[in-house]
């Protein structure tokens, strides 16, 4: 189920076919950006497209508030699954049953046998899903920005946080959800794959290095690559001891930098760019640049516990054909978008598509390198939507020029107009 780290999900997924996972929103309405990261991160179990085994329809009976999500809300939902990558979406559970615990839990009949209200919703995902199965089957999502995920650093973190505040699962998504709000395709991998492919990779806070993943992040930059990493970054070795060097580690000589201190922070310091002036919460590094020629310095620390006053903050390193970005702050949303913008042009990394806020552009390829765009509208209001290309959408069999409207909670599954 998502984010679960009872057990290495990279491990358990070796000798599987495929990864699946079940989704349930609970209280409240879809957050697409969360949900993003876990279709994302399941994806990335076996590097291949998953399937969504559970998903509810309407409402759970096991939050505080089982809410029904609105009308339209769950269509947008397995659309929004699809485009990250699942093959398969199934509901849970078809009948009300008249015992037990899920007594009240959403289905698609009643206790009577008869349709609920949801029922005309998934016969519309029916209708959809076949009037584009032939289009989507065998198509894939293709990403050129990686996140690294490391069950070891997440559980180090989670037994030694030093902060009340620090959780792993909230620092990840604080750079996982500036780039999908860009519409950035985006791989959720494990720290010790191989990263060929990507111009991108964000490692946050890997704090557990072994031989493995330092030797691949090397690579990567080396030819080229752009990394980021992040505070609390080459702190431990695999058996969870501290490294007997300085942080970094071994990633000293990639980053350019080696961490001085660090502070588990009782209120913000301030944190100053060219770009931006924000601050930094719950921690803060200090770093200190030991190759002088090759490494910039992003931000600093304004005035603040004296320790850190003036600082490097953020820095960035030459290394072989690629950079390395390091982090030392926890950086505000404000700042933290601001930041991921520059790195992500600098990059050349480019958008699905430019959309308003609350849509989401999802792209997936199929095996001649042709694009399937589908759009979603997750807000209860109609957008405006400027197409970069002509284009053909096959749920409703219209042809577009460069703009369209969404309906509230609408999709629209495009191509290519040729």
């Amino acid at each position: 189920m998502d984010w679960h780290d009872g057990y290495d999900h990279y491990a358990m997924s070796e000798d599987l076919d495929i990864a699946s996972w079940d989704w349930y929103v609970g209280m409240g309405n879809h957050d697409y950006q969360t949900s993003g990261a876990a279709h994302d991160l399941v994806r990335g179990y076996k590097r291949r497209n998953f399937w969504l085994m559970e998903t509810q329809p309407g409402n759970v009976n096991w939050k505080p508030l089982n809410n029904v999500l609105n009308k339209g809300e769950t269509r947008t939902m397995a659309w929004h699954a699809v485009g990250h990558g699942a093959d398969a979406v199934l509901y849970w559970q078809w009948r009300s049953p008249l015992n037990g615990q899920e007594q009240y839990h959403g289905t698609l009949l009643d206790t009577s046998g008869q349709p609920r209200l949801f029922y005309s919703e998934a016969q519309q995902l029916a209708k959809d899903f076949s009037s584009t199965s032939d289009l989507i089957a065998g198509t894939k999502v293709v990403a050129d920005v990686a996140l690294l995920n490391c069950f070891d650093s997440r559980w180090s973190i989670h037994w030694q946080p030093h902060h009340k505040d620090f959780d792993y699962i909230r620092h990840f998504l604080d750079y996982y959800r500036p780039l999908a709000a860009q519409n950035i395709c985006l791989d959720v991998i494990s720290a010790d794959e191989p990263l060929d492919g990507y111009k991108l990779v964000i490692a946050p806070t890997l704090l557990v290095l072994n031989d493995r993943r330092v030797a691949h992040l090397k690579a990567f930059v080396k030819k080229g690559g752009q990394l980021v990493l992040t505070l609390r970054s080459g702190m431990k070795d695999e058996y969870n001891a501290l490294l007997p060097t300085r942080q970094p580690g071994a990633l000293a000589e990639l980053s350019g930098i080696e961490v001085e201190e660090y502070y588990a922070l009782m209120t913000p310091v301030p944190v100053i760019s060219d770009d931006w002036k924000g601050t930094s919460r719950i921690w803060a590094e200090r770093l200190r640049i030991h190759d002088v020629e090759g490494t910039q310095v992003l931000a600093k620390y304004g005035e603040c516990n004296g320790w850190l006053d003036g600082r490097p903050a953020i820095t960035r390193h030459n290394y072989g054909k690629g950079t390395v970005t390091f982090i030392g702050a926890y950086l505000d949303e404000i700042s933290q978008k601001s930041l991921l913008q520059r790195i992500t042009r600098e990059a050349s990394i480019q958008p699905v598509m430019q959309t308003p806020a609350g849509v989401e552009a999802c792209r997936r390829i199929d095996a001649a390198g042709g694009e399937i765009v589908i759009l979603i509208n997750f807000n209860r209001t109609e957008q405006h939507i400027y197409l970069p290309w002509p284009a053909y959408e096959h749920l409703k069999n219209e042809a577009f020029g460069n703009e369209l409207t969404l309906a509230p909670y609408d999709v629209v599954v495009l191509t290519h107009l040729s």
